[in-house]
C-alpha cells in the first residue's frame, strides 16, 4: 500500500468511529403544539392542539397519522390512517373537570414509527389524589424505623482512588438496613478540604444499576451519597446489573404487594432512613442543611425521607412515581406503577390497602412547613402521569415550588437539570 493510501486509511477510521457516537436526533419529526404557551387552560375552555409531521424542519405532504384524545390514560377518541396533505392536522379537545388532555400522533414513515404528543392541564392547581392516608401510617412507619434502628449500622469504606479529585474522596460504603446483614451500598463523595458540610441523599429510579456518585455536588461543598437498594455492591460491571434486573429482581415493584410488611419496598423505605442515619453518624455532616433527591422512583422515595424524617431540610422530586396508586379505581390517571389500571382493583382488596402505606402522597401529607420542596416534571410523561404529579404537589402544605418541563416525557431537559442543580446548591448554602 502506498503511504498516500495508508494515510487515507487512518484518517478514515479516525474520522469514522467519533462520528458514529455523534448520531442525533430523527430528520423526522412528529410535532403536537398547543395554542396556550403554558400548556394551562381553565376547565371549560377549548384547547386547540395543531399537529405538524416534518422532515427536515419542512412539512410532509400526503402523510397518514394514527392519533387518540382525551383524558389522560383514558383517551375515547381514536383515529387511524388520517391523511394529511399538507402535513398539518388541528384538534380541539376540552375537560369538564381539573386533568390533562392528551393528544398522542404517530406516523409511519419508511417502515419506520415517529410519534408526538401533548398533555394539555386543565385547572392542574385543583386536582386532588384520591388515595386514603391509614390511621396508623405515621405509627406504622415510625415503628417499623424504631425496630431497624435496634441493628447497628456496622459500616463499611472503600476509597476509590480513580474516582477521587483533587477536592474530592470517593468511597463505596454500605451498612445494614432492616435487620441483620441485609445490606444497602452506596457512594459516598466527600470534600477533601477538613470541615462540616451540608449533605446530599440522592435516592434512585427503578431498575438496577452501578452508580458513579455525585462528584459534581460534592466539588461545590456538600457531602452527598448517592445509595443504590437492592443489597448488592454498586461498582460492579454493568452486565451483572443487567443479569440480575432480567433475573432475581423482575417485577420488584409487585414483590409482597399483598402485605404491608412483605413489601419489597419496605426494606427501600427503611433503607434510605439508616442512609440518613449513616450520614449523620460517620460523615462530617454539619447537622443543618441536608438534602435529597430523585427522579420516578427516587422522587416517590424523596417524599418518603422528608415525610418520615425531619432532619430533610429540603427534598426535590422529579417526575416522582408511585403516587396516587388507587386514581384508576375512579377512572383517572394513576401513578406507576399502575397497580389497578388494568385489573381495575377486582378482588385486589389487600393489595389496595397495602398500597396506601407505599404512597408518595401519603408521605407528601407528613411533610412539615420547615421543609422545602422542588418539584418537576413533563405533561408528555406516559410512565408518570402529570395528573399524578400535580395531584400529588397540591398535597404538600409546606413551603414548595413547581417547574413543569412540558415537553418532557420520562426524562431530563438539561435546563430542567441545571435549574435542579442550581437549586439544591442554593438549599444546600453551596451557592449564594
Amino acid at each position: 500500500m502506498k503511504k498516500t493510501g495508508f494515510i487515507a486509511l487512518l484518517l478514515t477510521l479516525f474520522i469514522a468511529i467519533p462520528m458514529k457516537g455523534q448520531i442525533r436526533g430523527n430528520s423526522i419529526s412528529v410535532e403536537v403544539i398547543p395554542d396556550h404557551q403554558d400548556w394551562r387552560y381553565e376547565v371549560g375552555e377549548t384547547a386547540i392542539f395543531n399537529i405538524r409531521v416534518t422532515r427536515e424542519h419542512t412539512l410532509i405532504n400526503n402523510v397518514k397519522v394514527d392519533y387518540a384524545a382525551g383524558p389522560e390514560m383514558y383517551q375515547d377518541v381514536k383515529k387511524e390512517g388520517v391523511l394529511l396533505k399538507d402535513g398539518t392536522l388541528t384538534l380541539k379537545g376540552k375537560m369538564t373537570k381539573p386533568g390533562f388532555y392528551r393528544v398522542d400522533v404517530k406516523a409511519t414513515l419508511d417502515g419506520k414509527e415517529y410519534k408526538g404528543a401533548c398533555g394539555a392541564a386543565f385547572s392542574p392547581e385543583r386536582l386532588q389524589p384520591t388515595t386514603v392516608m391509614p390511621q396508623d401510617f405515621s405509627e406504622y412507619w415510625q415503628n417499623a424505623i424504631s425496630e431497624a434502628r435496634k441493628v447497628d449500622l456496622n459500616p463499611t469504606k472503600r476509597l476509590l482512588p480513580e474516582r477521587c479529585t483533587k477536592d474530592v474522596n470517593v468511597y463505596e460504603v454500605s451498612f445494614q438496613n432492616i435487620q441483620w446483614n441485609w445490606r444497602t451500598y452506596g457512594i459516598l463523595c466527600v470534600p477533601v478540604k477538613e470541615g462540616r458540610y451540608p449533605a446530599l441523599l440522592r435516592v434512585p429510579g427503578a431498575g438496577v444499576r452501578p452508580y458513579g456518585g455525585d462528584i459534581y455536588t460534592a466539588s461545590q461543598g456538600a457531602i452527598t451519597l448517592e445509595i443504590g437498594i437492592h443489597g448488592i455492591s454498586v461498582t460492579m460491571d454493568q452486565k451483572v446489573y443487567d443479569d440480575v434486573f432480567n433475573g432475581a429482581l423482575m417485577n420488584y415493584w409487585n414483590w409482597g404487594m399483598d402485605n404491608r410488611d412483605d413489601s419489597y419496598y419496605k426494606r427501600v423505605i427503611i433503607g434510605c432512613i439508616r442512609a440518613i442515619d449513616y450520614i449523620e453518624q460517620y460523615t462530617p455532616w454539619n447537622g443543618q442543611q441536608l438534602a435529597v433527591s430523585g427522579s420516578s422512583q427516587g422522587g416517590f422515595l424523596s417524599l418518603a425521607c422528608a415525610g418520615l424524617d425531619k432532619r430533610v431540610t429540603c427534598y426535590a422530586p422529579v417526575h416522582a412515581a408511585c403516587c396516587d396508586h388507587t386514581a384508576s379505581l375512579k377512572g383517572v390517571a394513576c401513578g406507576w406503577p399502575h397497580y389497578f389500571y388494568w385489573s381495575k382493583g377486582k378482588g385486589q382488596e389487600q393489595k389496595i390497602n397495602t398500597s396506601r402505606y407505599y404512597d408518595g402522597v401519603n408521605f407528601a401529607r407528613l411533610i412539615n412547613d420547615k421543609q422545602k420542596g422542588w418539584f418537576s416534571f413533563g405533561y408528555n410523561d406516559d410512565v408518570v402521569p402529570p395528573t399524578t404529579a400535580w395531584a400529588t404537589y397540591n398535597t404538600v402544605t409546606g413551603p414548595k415550588e413547581i417547574s413543569p418541563y412540558q415537553a418532557t416525557w420520562h426524562y431530563w431537559h438539561q435546563e430542567q437539570w441545571d435549574e435542579w442543580e442550581n437549586w439544591l446548591l442554593k438549599e444546600l448554602g453551596c451557592k449564594r
